[in-house]
């Protein structure tokens, strides 16, 4: 008896553990209920507005949310385990708690009700307050815990993600150090505008471009950005261009597996396996796929679209400050893109524009075209512009004056959002353009009480040009809310630019102390100097037109006449045109020369395909240039060419008069390999000077008009083409009679 009962103890007892086992494991499966990182203790709510809440639970499980006291509002997770309820729009104030509810319970304390604001960009406004302008003052000052900071981690991805791990950080003397500067100092003069709490979404990554900010939707709106919109869609899974895609290599690689089975039994050599298209690889295994398009979208801001804002600030564009008006179009994408998801109208953008800074020895003026595109953002709705050239450093990409920053975002929001009409918002805008005499007159918006100089001193950065003359700098006189501009050096002024390089700091500014953005208008003509300048180029015959910024192996001609031309030639003549920058001078040098050859594929490049090879001199040279310092005339005797596809050293193999044995100059030595570095040169050995030369053409090329400084004088190694915004050459012959 003993025995049996013994055996049905073990019985009860294996039973019971098995039961609490089971009892275990289910607790350990069910999912509990949990919010978006968005959601947390002390966030700060968008007043007025409905407001969607979303997380995670069991499907099928019922969740509530409630808002202290408030009747709680329900909803049932999905299938896939989502559920949003969507909250009554609360007013300003706080603080409230907001409870969870479903197999377990959460609350958030602390939650605020205020104005939500989107900081986003770049490392200026990713840049804290703790390295900014006087941090340890502000820091003590900061005693504001009505304003609050989400901050995102910088992490890209190749998908939107569903959530982050990220918190909201009360301000405090203690943590305000770490809030992003502009973001911060906005967001504090709001609160001292408005007296309501303060939310800043701050999801910012430096070094980045915008595209990756970009959500696809954003890039589909815009035609000139298509390219980028099929990369993205054959980037992505979920689409059919990535499904056919995949597909078509599927059955690239099928054929390889069945052919790789067949050249095995016949032990015969084995093609390579088809490489798995780049096309597809996903964006994220590139080695900076913060840069990719879509990836910080992807990663940083898709998991809270639909948090309800205010709007957005915007501080980026170093990064892509090469890409003048294109950028515009980025512009709109972003914005328009982040609209669309949002799904609230077109909330409020505001955007800072990036201060004048050195680049190096890039073109002074491609900053100033990207400001120009900047400007042509505000084309877009509901947006406005914060413009720096007087707070920056030009030595220093990051100008520490946030403070100032963020004071403009204030007057912008207060102006556009809140209904302060009292107030000037912006600099001087450009307005209208009109010739008077010798004088141009430039009307301004947004004046305020008046134009003013910031330093008292005359208005800086004003040009004008005319017909005969490029870009110099203008008096500048205020007349009202326009600016009078003239010089004795331009009598008939077609054209004016203001700000127009990236170092640019000018003084004009209205009487609130906003300062103006560059800007150009007008007509530059398009002068032909050749036909107005060089009286005997009437009776010769246009061979080739060669864009020299299109240089490359085998260059192609823009005009190529010589099909055309049978009639044998006595001359051949050279026209060179260089410029710097639209509107600014054009420098250039016409030389004409004896025929050298009766082939009319030797007096262009002289490439290995030609068989041009010529060092010798020229007789009877004629040279018009308006460089100074070209020896000019006719009928001179110093002319020498230097036309081969070799290499070259600076000895004087061909005896050269005046020419050096040390410095490349008119008389140089060629070597191999005959595709080597290149030589297109004419000189005049008797002024010491090279007319025009034309080098290494392969690789981007030197160009230059006289002498070249430093060790050549022939521009061998200067590696400058770059630095011509346009570079055109003419090859022209006189028919013989």
């Amino acid at each position: 008896m003993r025995t049996t009962t013994a055996r049905h103890g073990l019985r009860r007892f294996a039973t019971f553990g098995i039961l609490a086992l089971v009892a275990m494991a289910g607790s350990q499966l069910r999912a509990d209920v949990r919010l978006a990182a968005i959601f947390g203790s002390s966030m700060v709510l968008q007043r007025d507005v409905a407001v969607p809440v979303w997380g995670w639970a069991d499907a099928g499980e019922e969740v509530s949310v409630q808002v202290d006291e408030q009747a709680a509002v329900t909803a049932t997770a999905g299938n896939d385990g989502k559920w949003r309820v969507q909250l009554p729009a609360m007013p300003a104030g706080g603080p409230h708690k907001l409870t969870v509810k479903g197999k377990n319970e959460i609350t958030l304390e602390d939650v605020l009700v205020g104005e939500v604001w989107l900081c986003s960009g770049q490392s200026n406004m990713q840049w804290v307050v703790r390295n900014s302008l006087n941090p340890e003052e502000e820091a003590a000052a900061a005693n504001y815990p009505q304003i609050r900071q989400y901050t995102v981690p910088n992490v890209p991805a190749p998908l939107p993600k569903d959530d982050v791990k990220a918190s909201w950080m009360v301000c405090s003397p203690e943590t305000a150090p770490n809030f992003t500067a502009c973001g911060y100092f906005m967001g504090r003069d709001l609160y001292k505008e408005l007296n309501i709490p303060i939310g800043l979404l701050n999801s910012s990554w430096g070094g980045t471009r915008i595209e990756p900010w970009t959500p696809p939707e954003g890039f589909a709106a815009v035609p000139a950005l298509e390219g980028i919109y099929k990369q993205v869609r054959l980037r992505d899974p979920r689409t059919p261009e990535y499904k056919q895609a995949l597909q078509d290599y599927l059955g690239k690689v099928d054929d390889w597996t069945q052919k790789a089975k067949e050249t095995m039994a016949a032990e015969a050599i084995l093609d390579p396996c088809p490489a798995y298209p780049g096309e597809l690889q996903s964006p994220t295994l590139s080695t900076a796929p913060q840069q990719q398009p879509c990836t910080l979208y992807y990663g940083m801001i898709s998991h809270f679209v639909g948090y309800p804002i205010r709007g957005a600030i915007w501080y980026q564009g170093e990064s892509n400050h090469g890409e003048g008006m294109l950028y515009t179009e980025k512009t709109k994408a972003l914005v328009n893109g982040w609209r669309q998801l949002w799904g609230i109208g077109d909330f409020p953008f505001f955007y800072v524009q990036i201060a004048p800074y050195m680049y190096g020895n890039e073109d002074p003026f491609v900053m100033a075209r990207f400001w120009e595109a900047q400007s042509a953002a505000l084309e877009i709705p509901n947006t406005g512009m914060v413009v720096t050239t007087d707070i920056g450093d030009v030595n220093n990409i990051h100008p520490k004056n946030k403070q100032e920053v963020g004071r403009r975002l204030c007057l912008l929001a207060m102006a556009k959002c809140y209904g302060k009409t009292d107030l000037v918002c912006s600099g001087p805008t450009f307005k209208a353009m009109a010739i008077e005499g010798d004088k141009l007159r430039v009307t301004f918006d947004s004046v305020g009480k008046g134009l003013a100089s910031r330093d008292g001193k005359p208005l800086t950065w004003f040009e004008i040009s005319g017909e005969d003359t490029g870009f110099v700098t203008a008096d500048a006189a205020i007349e009202g809310a326009s600016v009078l501009l003239s010089s004795p050096k331009v009598p008939k002024p077609l054209a004016m630019r203001f700000c127009w390089h990236k170092t640019a700091e000018p003084n004009l500014m209205n009487s609130e102390g906003l300062p103006a953005s560059a800007f150009r208008a007008g007509e530059v003509p398009v002068r032909d100097f050749l036909v107005a300048d060089v009286g005997e180029s009437k009776e010769y015959q246009l061979v080739y037109t060669l864009d020299l910024a299109k240089l490359g192996p085998n260059p192609t001609y823009e005009v190529d006449r010589r099909a055309e031309l049978i009639t044998p030639f006595d001359r051949v003549a050279y026209f060179l045109e260089l410029q710097k920058t639209d509107g600014d001078p054009v420098q250039y040098v016409y030389v004409s020369v004896d025929a050298f050859t009766t082939e009319l594929s030797k007096i262009g490049v002289p490439t290995v395909a030609s068989g041009a090879f010529f060092q010798t001199r020229v007789k009877n040279m004629t040279v018009v240039s308006n460089v100074q310092g070209i020896a000019t005339g006719s009928g001179l005797n110093g002319g020498v060419i230097e036309f081969w596809p070799n290499n070259y050293g600076p000895p004087n193999a061909g005896g050269v008069p005046n020419a050096s044995n040390d410095v490349y100059d008119f008389g140089d030595q060629p070597s191999d390999p005959k595709d080597g570095y290149g030589s297109m040169q004419v000189g005049n050995f008797e002024a010491k000077q090279t007319i025009f030369a034309v080098n290494n053409w392969k690789n981007g090329g030197d160009i230059g008009i006289g002498n070249s400084e430093g060790k050549t004088r022939d521009w061998t190694f200067t590696g400058n083409a770059g630095s011509y915004a346009t570079r055109k050459l003419r090859i022209l012959v006189h028919p013989k009679k």
